[in-house]
């Protein structure tokens, strides 16, 4: 049967079966990156070329169906994004490469593992393998939004962002304290994350909830692409540090090694 589009041709903006607006959309979409997180709606006109009355019918249409944040007079993307980026994990195997190795990490520690990447000041959960371990009063799962700046993801994930962006995060972010241990002051925060950038993994001791230690790694693929960071999450109280950094980070390390050789 002969159709109109042959199975190798794509489709150019002249082709009536061109979706215009589906495209403006995705356009608008595209237009964040970890350059610019967070837009005017005079930026986003000017990133995508459009007018600011169509840019603005484009966001508020995403915004709606919950794809952009409106914070004043600013949009960023929101979580439900990643919905997105999971059709294509799975259609490439690369979430379950990734559940894998953080379910081998658990069977080889004990202790829960996660992936997670940075949406605005919060890291979120996008890949959990739980240990029978209760680590904190709430439970983490797939979704959960934790700050990025108390927790070990959130400081690899930070670490990997530009000196302005940096910068920008330390200047918006309120620091709240969780525990005595929370790290409130901005210069000393800055320069955790930089040490993190550093040496190449971070740690988090009892910052955010008391008995919680983790420890983290940058996961990339094989392109060198960020796909986010891995965890090791313990109680303070049954592994020590020299344990989490002469058994637990030689683990984490070797696994984000895996998902390098295996994600591309």
């Amino acid at each position: 049967m002969q159709t109109s589009m042959q199975a190798d041709e794509a489709l150019t903006s002249e082709d009536r079966d061109f979706v215009t607006a589906l495209a403006s959309g995705l356009e608008v979409i595209l237009a964040f990156d970890e350059s610019h997180p967070r837009m005017t709606l005079s930026e986003v006109a000017t990133r995508t070329g459009m007018n600011r009355a169509k840019a603005r019918r484009f966001l508020l249409t995403l915004h709606a169906l919950g794809y952009v944040r409106k914070q004043q007079r600013h949009f960023e993307l929101a979580p439900k994004v990643l919905q997105l980026g999971y059709a294509f994990l799975s259609a490439n195997d690369y979430r379950g490469v990734i559940q894998q190795v953080l379910e081998d990490i658990t069977s080889e520690s004990g202790e829960s593992s996660s992936l997670g990447v940075l949406d605005g000041d919060s890291v979120i959960y996008v890949a959990r393998s739980s240990s029978r371990h209760r680590l904190m009063a709430i439970t983490l799962s797939v979704g959960t939004r934790l700050p990025a700046a108390h927790t070990s993801m959130g400081r690899v994930l930070l670490a990997q962002l530009s000196d302005a962006e940096l910068d920008g995060f330390l200047a918006r972010v309120e620091l709240e304290r969780h525990t005595p241990a929370t790290i409130i002051d901005k210069a000393e925060l800055k320069q955790r994350i930089l040490e993190v950038r550093r040496q190449g993994y971070a740690i988090a001791d009892q910052e955010l909830d008391s008995g919680l230690r983790s420890l983290a790694v940058p996961a990339f693929d094989g392109n060198g692409r960020l796909l986010g960071a891995i965890n090791i999450s313990t109680n303070a109280a049954r592994v020590d540090l020299d344990t989490l950094m002469r058994d637990y980070l030689p683990l984490l390390q070797g696994k984000a090694r895996q998902i390098r050789t295996h994600v591309s």
